[in-house]
């Protein structure tokens, strides 16, 4: 062996230790690990077969079928371009509408954002054919057609009632309030008012005739729109300003009568947190056969009262008839109400309480014992008079008629209480008149709803109308999002309502019928 292969043995035996008799070999030198990473600033060119961005089964093809179905003539109409004539293509209506229905089911109400997700969303990629619509375009179209908007939730109810999902055998209505598209600090007197409607007219009068010359750039061109439509904003709070104070009474009242700036036809409600805000009042209706909204109305009053007759209309001019039942809560529960409900043969069930005019409540704040409450005086219908615990006589002294209900006053001699060892007991605070007791008459229809009410039936109905009434209206805050309008002005959030309602309509629809025999969308 020479003298080199001599040193490389030794150099092994030095640094390999020997197990067994076997020599370990000195590991090899490597390299970096060689991986394939993701390489973002490249420009890609590949084919997309758009049909294969959804599966078959996708929820965003029942809401393009289902729009297919309805007669869309009346988004078409006021369309311009025509086949043959030199101009550019209007966007389909049909697919306008589809991604307006898919976004709010994904609570998504923002242009800006459907535009945004057209680029990269694989259902409104399939919805829009890959193609980039502008937000104006969805914008202006989804408050552009409030005529064939509320025509199209006709169709759709007619479409559903044909499936069976609506019967109007009973239904119950409940109102919710949803914020508007403004501030509890956008409220101002009428001073401020005018002093901003002035400064908005000299920033307008700066502007010159927006007709004779053309803004420069698309940017002046919005600024200027803001203007007008401020300046419209606060002639439009003036008016609104009015219609409170008309609501209103004492000139003190009135002088400080605030109306917001930024939405004015928004008013302060209570909200059901507790909190108040501006708002409006959203009334809805829906069928207990399977939950669906078949009316839908909103209001600037934060009181339910008077809506009722109203909504009873609303579900008419949609389906053809009035429902054979309705449902509803103590809030819509009045004498008028009962009595519109009996003329329109509509069965009603509600909650009425009892409005007595000396309640226990009242008797206590007057100081008027236990022992000498309402129930402790004798009545005599065939004398109509009443005898108090002391014996003494109660002469009828008049009555009050109010809708659905008579209150026949009834009243004692001044001397007689005067000189009742029992006057600090029965009339405490009014020592220089006789004590004063109310029986109520109640309209035949109003007592027979009365005693309607106590039976077990109508009380099983009625504990039903919360699992009904109010689940679209959780469903509309919690999954569409819409806790707070988008739009401003009654007319612009009342279409609003629709899309949302239409959307929700169409969520079951999904649920009910579509998921078990999906339907293949239209290519």
């Amino acid at each position: 062996m020479d003298k080199q292969n001599t040193e490389l043995v030794l150099l092994e035996d030095a640094t390999e230790p020997k197990t067994g008799g076997t020599k370990r070999r000195r590991p090899e030198i490597r390299g970096q690990p060689r991986v394939k990473t993701a390489d973002r600033q490249q420009m890609v060119l590949r084919a997309v077969d758009v049909e294969e961005l959804v599966a078959e089964d996708h929820p965003v093809r029942a809401v393009w079928e289902f729009v297919g179905r309805l007669d869309l003539s009346r988004f078409y109409e006021p369309i311009e371009a025509t086949e043959g004539v030199a101009g550019r293509a209007a966007w389909d209506p049909r697919l306008l509408i589809s991604l307006w229905l898919w976004a709010y089911s994904q609570s998504i109400g923002s242009a800006r954002e459907i535009a945004r997700r057209c680029g990269y969303d694989p259902a409104f990629q399939w919805l829009a054919g890959l193609e980039a619509i502008n937000y104006h375009s969805l914008s202006d179209f989804r408050v552009g057609y409030a005529e064939a908007l509320d025509e199209l939730f006709v169709q759709s109810l007619g479409l559903l009632s044909a499936e069976g999902l609506i019967t109007l055998e009973r239904v119950m209505h409940d109102g919710t309030k949803i914020k508007a598209c403004a501030g509890a600090d956008s409220f101002r007197r009428e001073e401020k008012i005018r002093a901003h409607l002035e400064q908005a007219r000299q920033q307008l009068a700066a502007m010159g005739d927006p007709r004779a010359e053309e803004p420069r750039g698309r940017h002046e061109a919005a600024r200027q729109r803001a203007r007008r439509e401020r300046k419209e904003r606060l002639e439009q709070a003036l008016q609104e300003l009015d219609k409170i104070r008309e609501k209103k009474s004492g000139t003190e009242a009135r002088k400080q009568a605030r109306v917001s700036i930024t939405d004015p036809h928004s008013r302060i409600m209570k909200q059901s947190d507790g909190g108040y805000a501006p708002s409006y009042n959203i009334q809805i209706s829906t069928d207990a056969a399977k939950g669906l909204i078949v009316g839908i109305g909103g209001t600037q009053s934060g009181c339910d009262y008077g809506e009722l007759s109203g909504s009873v209309a609303r579900i008419e001019n949609n389906m053809g008839q009035v429902p054979r039942q309705i449902v509803a809560d103590g809030g819509f529960t009045s004498r008028e109400n009962i009595l519109a409900m009996d003329k329109q043969k509509v069965d009603f069930i509600g909650s009425l309480d009892e409005h007595a005019a000396q309640s226990a409540g009242q008797m206590e704040r007057r100081g008027i014992q236990q022992g000498f409450y309402h129930g402790a005086f004798q009545y005599d219908a065939q004398k109509d008079i009443y005898q108090c615990p002391a014996g003494k006589i109660l002469r009828h002294d008049g009555q009050e008629n109010r809708i659905g209900v008579a209150h026949h006053r009834y009243r004692a001699l001044p001397q007689d209480c005067a000189s009742c060892s029992f006057n600090a007991q029965c009339c405490p605070q009014n020592t220089a008149g006789g004590r004063t007791i109310t029986r109520s008459v109640e309209h035949p229809v109003v007592k027979a709803f009365i005693q309607k009410m106590q039976t077990p039936a109508a009380k099983a109905i009625y504990r039903l109308r919360g699992a009904v009434a109010e689940f679209p209206n959780a469903w509309i805050k919690s999954k569409i999002g819409l806790r707070q309008f988008r739009l401003r002005g009654l007319q612009k959030i009342l279409m609003e309502t629709v899309w949302v309602c239409l959307t929700y309509n169409i969520q079951q629809w999904i649920r009910l019928l579509w998921r078990t025999n999906p339907l293949v969308a239209t290519r």
